[in-house]
């Protein structure tokens, strides 16, 4: 992919920085931010506007407030942990584009930060409106757009603020850009994608379009339940898109055309009511009563060979109910199977990388996306509005 306009071109002195970042971190039962990742993820970006004297507006959203004002979803907590890892204060402007927002923003002065409060409290965020976005693009002179997680949506601050300011490329989407562009055009081979999740009818596209691309396709958790439908097992008591079956016949077909081996199960772990332990069958010998929760140990070796020759591996989504210790070394054991392995290896998804560092498995890859949604999109080859509104380099 044309690399953008990065932010190191971008006359910042003295000039009011809107910037588009991606602050939609969990909270804890107190109100605090829980996982801070996104925010350090974006520190880079904002040391380098610090240091060239720009006057910084910050934009994001948090959870899902439907368009109305929700004391859940404030910005606040964010703002207290971004002060501390900046080390000076970060005000919240409270209405995001009313007289309160103008007055701050008029107040900083050079190297200063100003967060608006959560963008989604306006209806006209997700509805990219004209009129929300022209309101934003008011508070700045120049638009940078750091918050790679949010490209895939043409939302006001993704897609409007764009089109009406001078705009550029983060630091943290520059580094998006170019190590995902990685796996397009002519990856290293062999190449092994390894995918596992749910929601099998959103990522049946993305299946799709890594066959003839990798040399293997290794399908766990949920994922894998109507690709052993199809092909004969009963997955006991485990939720199973239905009316998939023709779906998932075509698409072993067009794998076999394209020349990708496609793995699945051939053992489980799985949970039964009223046993405290976990019991390991053979995907042709499962309870009726069983959910299947972790790939089994002859499905770990199994995988492990198949990415042993791997020169590139891409991951998404764990291979069972990994939050939960006791189906966890499936996943577990497969990527931790990558580390220290030559090759490039890129992790991708909304919780991935959260879920690379409770398992211990962060060395496995070089590089862990910031983005669920957008990174996945992203792989499959697929125009994202945030990107294609940012003008090239």
């Amino acid at each position: 992919m044309t690399g953008k306009k990065g932010i190191q071109s971008a006359p910042l002195r003295g000039r009011r920085v809107l910037v588009r970042v991606d602050f939609n971190v969990p909270l804890d039962a107190h109100g605090q931010v829980a996982d801070d990742r996104r925010i350090v993820e974006a520190m880079p970006t904002l040391d380098h506007l610090r240091t060239a004297g720009a006057k910084t507006i910050l934009m994001s959203h948090l959870g899902r407030p439907e368009g109305h004002r929700d004391p859940r979803f404030s910005l606040k907590p964010v703002a207290r942990r971004l002060s501390s890892l900046l080390g000076q204060p970060v005000p919240v402007a409270g209405d995001l584009v009313g007289v309160e927002a103008l007055q701050l923003t008029a107040r900083l002065e050079n190297g200063q930060f100003l967060l608006l409060e959560n963008l989604r409290f306006h209806p006209g965020e997700e509805a990219n409106d004209p009129g929300f976005a022209a309101q934003l693009a008011r508070l700045g002179e120049l638009f940078v757009e750091d918050a790679f997680g949010t490209v895939h949506r043409a939302h006001a601050s993704t897609v409007g603020v764009p089109k009406r300011l001078p705009s550029f490329a983060g630091l943290l989407v520059e580094r998006e850009v170019r190590e995902l562009s990685r796996l397009l055009g002519a990856p290293e081979r062999p190449y092994a994608v390894l995918v596992g999740g749910a929601k099998v009818r959103d990522k049946l596209p993305l299946l799709r379009s890594f066959l003839g691309r990798a040399d293997h396709l290794l399908i766990g958790g949920a994922l894998a339940n109507p690709f052993l439908l199809a092909r004969g097992a009963r997955p006991g008591a485990s939720p199973v898109d239905g009316g998939l079956d023709e779906e998932v016949h075509a698409f072993d077909r067009a794998a076999a055309d394209a020349g990708t081996e496609v793995l699945l199960p051939t053992d489980v772990v799985v949970e039964r009511p009223g046993r405290s332990e976990a019991e390991t069958y053979p995907v042709d010998g499962i309870p009726d009563d069983a959910v299947v929760q972790d790939v089994g140990p002859a499905t770990r070796a199994a995988f492990v060979a198949a990415l042993r020759p791997a020169r590139t591996v891409f991951w998404n989504g764990p291979l069972g109910r990994a939050e939960d210790p006791r189906f966890a070394d499936g996943t577990r054991t497969v990527l931790g199977s990558l580390v220290g392995a030559p090759g490039y290896r890129v992790g991708a998804g909304g919780d991935s990388a959260r879920l690379a560092r409770d398992l211990g498995v962060t060395g496995a890859f070089q590089f862990l996306s910031t983005g669920g949604g957008a990174a996945l999109e992203f792989v499959q080859g697929l125009e994202l509005p945030g990107l294609a509104v940012l003008p090239d380099a």
